[in-house]
């Protein structure tokens, strides 16, 4: 005779569940990203890297504490080597730029004393030419896009800056989107966990945004007016949705502008 199935009507049960969910998203919180991120991230840049006759295109990004960078993306020489290295946020040619918030353009990295040869040398590359533009948004510095040994008699010479400007700006509205659909990932399953024990989950996510960091906090309170608003009327409802709507709309007039 084959066991009997577990029950799964008992709310122990089902509490020890939600809260080991919780800790595993809380460990796997990065991944929570939307599907085919990471083949945006590789086009832009492959192409970049591809437009400018380049050896090498990189993207790093500051983590939470933004005390880090973390390269999550690298195409060219000495790709497999840079991928999710680590640095401190204020080392080397991608921390000066991330930090003031500047793009630079060196022509020859032995002459310039921020860069960190230890660190090229650790991939297996060291560029001669380096050219990093920041990326970020109306909000926040998100982290570097930098093209390492452009052909300078290329096509596009002098307007280096400009073209990867654009390719910057597309890194950074992909990445802040997918920021934020993790970050609401999280918040949701974090205070999934506490709400396990039997307190209410809205309640539980205005808590989360007192404690959890930005963005997570102010998603977390976001989550919460929701799943308040789930229990009003019909109406109230539908005034919810006409306001955020209009504030939508301004938002993205005002970026456009």
């Amino acid at each position: 005779m084959s066991p009997a199935p577990r029950s799964r009507g008992s709310r122990g049960d089902l509490s020890d569940d939600l809260a080991a969910l919780a800790r595993l998203a809380a460990d796997v919180g990065p991944s929570l990203v939307p599907v085919g991120h990471r083949e945006l991230l590789h086009s832009i840049t492959e192409t970049a890297r591809r437009l400018f006759d380049a050896g090498a295109c990189s993207i790093a990004l500051l983590n939470e504490t933004e005390d880090e960078l973390q390269f999550v993306m690298a195409s060219g020489a000495g790709e497999e080597a840079v991928r999710d290295m680590r640095i401190p946020a204020n080392q080397g040619v991608a921390g000066w730029v991330v930090m003031s918030g500047q793009p630079i353009a060196i022509e020859d990295v032995t002459t310039d004393p921020r860069f960190a040869s230890n660190v090229a040398e650790s991939t297996g590359y060291v560029p001669k030419s380096i050219l990093a533009m920041p990326l970020q948004t109306e909000r926040r510095v998100l982290g570097v896009i930098e093209l390492l040994d452009r052909r300078a008699d290329s096509a596009h010479a002098g307007r280096d800056m400009e073209l990867l400007g654009v390719f910057a700006g597309q890194a950074a509205l992909a990445i802040e989107s997918a920021t934020i659909f993790r970050d609401l990932g999280r918040a949701l399953l974090e205070a999934l966990a506490s709400a396990a024990g039997g307190d209410d989950l809205g309640a539980q996510l205005l808590e989360h945004a007192k404690r959890a960091p930005k963005p997570r906090s102010d998603l977390a309170e976001i989550s919460a007016l929701f799943q308040e608003l789930a229990r009003a009327g019909e109406p109230e409802r539908a005034l919810a949705v006409r306001v955020l709507r209009d504030v939508l709309a301004y938002v993205r007039d005002r970026d456009i502008e």
